[in-house]
């Protein structure tokens, strides 16, 4: 069974230690259909996120899912950075992101969510941001 997560369940400080972004075939909810979907899965605190792109979003998309995924192999692992989860500051329209801001730099490591592009289409936001890592500053 997959256990499904709140995005804001993530809110607050945690160690971030590995993020991996991909394309993976996804089932449409309605008849056999498939669909590419943008991921990106992390581990935070020693536990694996896996963020879904909808697949039945067509053009506009979201975040489908964000679900729990213990046995998932990360394939780029970095020394542990702290990391502060927030809401990303409100759009015009729809607005559901996590900003992960790098402790030291503080700057953003990465985005997971819904935002709103041209503040009018929800669009999947899956960002990795690994220049603003302290552990890759100059």
């Amino acid at each position: 069974m997959t256990e499904h997560v709140e995005l804001d369940s993530l809110i607050g400080e945690h160690t971030l230690d590995a993020v991996d972004e991909f394309v993976e075939s996804m089932k449409m909810a309605y008849g056999s259909r498939f669909e590419d979907c943008n991921m990106i899965r992390f581990r935070l605190d020693g536990k694996v996120y896996t963020a879904i792109e909808d697949p039945d979003d067509g053009y506009r998309s979201c975040l489908g899912s964000l679900i729990l995924s213990p046995d998932a192999v990360m394939k780029n692992v970095f020394p542990p950075i702290r990391v502060t989860a927030r809401k990303k500051a409100e759009g015009r329209y729809q607005n559901d992101t996590l900003e992960f801001i790098d402790a030291i730099t503080g700057k953003v490591v990465m985005e997971v969510g819904t935002d709103d592009t041209d503040d009018y289409y929800p669009s999947f936001v899956g960002y990795f941001l690994p220049q603003n890592m302290a552990t890759n500053a100059a």
